[in-house]
């Protein structure tokens, strides 16, 4: 079954240390999905593009300093993608490892999580859900900028931590609605 991202009960998230000391977190707000499912409902393969520009960390002037050319360089590299190359799914938990491309790099990342049920919602739409995690390092991606501190320390983490909350309902009926 093909599957199609709903992005009004989507989010896509991320959290990395500022400093050292606190978390900042933040989200893009415009993406896109697909996914594919076996006969036995097992996922078999999934994608997603995201608005590099859509970053939004709830901070203007540092959101505009993520767009620039020290971060995400959304003028050259305006998505990042996800393409799956191995799904292991064992009942509800679920690792899907992929090519992931951030500022003009591929790397492999590997998503670990659960799925939920197939259901019918009130509508007569067939929904379906999935929560993933993740940690990738900013410099495997030339994600390089930061500012040493006073105390030793860095301004920014490189280690960044992913949060996916991702429902999609069958592509079919998404685009008959």
């Amino acid at each position: 079954m093909q599957w199609q991202l709903d992005a009004t009960h989507t989010q896509v998230g991320f959290s990395v240390k500022h400093m050292a000391i606190s978390t900042v977190r933040g989200r893009f707000t415009k993406f896109d999905g697909a996914g594919e499912t076996d006969a036995n409902g097992k996922i078999t393969s999934a994608t997603f593009t995201i608005d590099a520009a859509s970053i939004d960390t709830n901070q203007e002037q540092r959101d505009g300093h993520l767009r620039s050319a020290d971060f995400f360089d959304v003028a050259e590299h305006p998505t990042l993608s996800f393409r799956s190359t191995e799904v292991r799914q064992n009942g509800e938990d679920i690792t899907i490892t992929g090519d992931f491309t951030m500022h003009g790099v591929t790397k492999p990342v590997t998503l670990k999580g659960e799925t939920t049920p197939v259901v019918k919602d009130p509508w007569g739409m067939t929904r379906t859900a999935l929560t993933l995690q993740g940690t990738l390092s900013r410099k495997d991606w030339g994600l390089t900028w930061n500012q040493a501190l006073e105390f030793g320390g860095l301004m920014v983490s490189d280690e960044v931590k992913l949060s996916l909350e991702l429902e999609a309902v069958a592509a079919a009926e998404s685009k008959a609605a």
